[in-house]
């Protein structure tokens, strides 16, 4: 299955190693799940982890931009062609949402599943990184 990595997913991982989202991240490459990335929101998820706030203590902007190639190296690369702006109250919410319905995806993880309400219209749907691992574990 597809899906999206919203960018708060990512900082949330790197913020802690017990929650939802370190979990998410630590299981990549899975054969069940295949993350869909796009040039645009590549670039937001390196303009926001490599923020000084949201580096890791004793870490540095190189690491991030490591994790960050290892993700594009694993991702499925989504060109968008068409895009849904406005659709969402957040230009950035836009654009994970032109990732999704580009290439095919059912999910876009987000801790911010309120900001993607009306994402279910394009038929994907906004879950939270617990529930969608709640997900993965009752497949089949």
């Amino acid at each position: 299955m597809r899906i999206v990595l919203d960018t708060s997913v990512l900082l949330a991982a790197t913020r802690s190693r017990t929650g939802a989202s370190f979990q998410l991240i630590s299981s990549l490459p899975r054969r069940d799940v295949e993350i869909a990335l796009t040039v645009a929101l590549y670039t937001e998820w390196q303009a926001v982890l490599t923020r000084p706030e949201h580096l890791p203590p004793d870490s540095h902007v190189d690491e991030a931009l490591g994790f960050l190639r290892y993700l594009a190296s694993i991702a499925h690369q989504q060109d968008v062609h068409f895009l849904w702006r406005p659709f969402l109250r957040d230009p950035d919410d836009d654009m994970v949402l032109e990732a999704a319905v580009a290439s095919g995806s059912r999910y876009i993880v987000t801790h911010n599943v309120k900001d993607f309400r009306r994402t279910q219209e394009l038929k994907v749907q906004a879950i939270s990184p617990k529930d969608f691992l709640t997900l993965l574990r009752s497949a089949p």
